[in-house]
């Protein structure tokens, strides 16, 4: 019987234990969550406290900001003298030659030999390969130009070669007419009484070589056109 109630003691310990570290958790939870709360209402309150005086901060600064500009521009029109002194200042200031030079005359003697000497290094070395670059965009140009030079030698040999040959076919073609149109007078005047006999020969014959004066005529034409373009490129042929 006494083991019996040995027993069942030792089993109700770990529940009552239990238990009690259930009650402690949920007390520590709700206080937390009461710590949380009056902590973010008080935070809020004081934000809602600080607001009206940062919103009159601002408003004063911002009076203070205008009235600043207003009693510049009075000054400025009431010393005219002055404020062109100061544009002018400004307008030096914002070229990068005065800027450089007042920077190199001030705050430039305050710098160490190391610091200058880094800063013309780096230039020096930003400066050649601009050199570099350039000469190597000039051997292009260079190569460029040296090709274009050869195509139009070449060019202007050939117009010249070809200006001479048409110069040499419209001579040519000219002859040729020339025989054409003294065959046709010959082919009109032959006497009747051969022309009898020849009539339909002689009749062919002025067809074809009428035809053959023609297209002469036109082929010396475009020749002498494509000689005056020739010399308008400049070509003398």
């Amino acid at each position: 019987m006494a083991e019996t109630d040995s027993s069942s003691s030792s089993d109700g310990e770990p529940s009552q234990s239990l238990a009690s570290i259930a009650e402690n958790l949920q007390r520590s939870a709700i206080q937390s969550a009461r710590t949380v709360q009056h902590s973010s209402s008080t935070h809020f309150r004081a934000f809602q406290n600080f607001l009206p005086e940062a919103v009159s901060q601002y408003r004063t600064y911002e009076d203070a900001f205008v009235n600043k500009v207003k009693d510049g521009l009075m000054i400025a029109k009431e010393n005219p003298a002055v404020s062109a002194g100061v544009a002018i200042s400004a307008a030096l200031l914002a070229m990068r030659a005065p800027r450089r030079f007042l920077f190199r005359h001030t705050l430039g003697r305050f710098q160490s030999e190391e610091a200058r000497y880094a800063r013309i290094e780096k230039n020096v070395k930003d400066l050649n390969l601009s050199v570099d670059l350039l000469k190597k965009e000039n051997a292009k140009l260079l190569q460029r130009t040296t090709l274009a030079e050869k195509e139009m030698k070449y060019g202007h040999t050939e117009l010249v070669s070809a200006g001479t040959q048409f110069q040499q076919l419209a001579k040519s073609a000219y002859k040729v007419e020339t025989r054409a149109a003294d065959l046709l007078d010959k082919l009109r005047y032959i006497p009747s009484r051969e022309a009898l006999a020849l009539r339909a020969e002689a009749s062919q014959l002025c067809l074809i070589v009428a035809s053959m004066a023609s297209n002469l005529k036109r082929q010396r034409s475009s020749l002498n056109k494509r000689i005056m373009k020739i010399n308008e490129l400049g070509v003398p042929v």
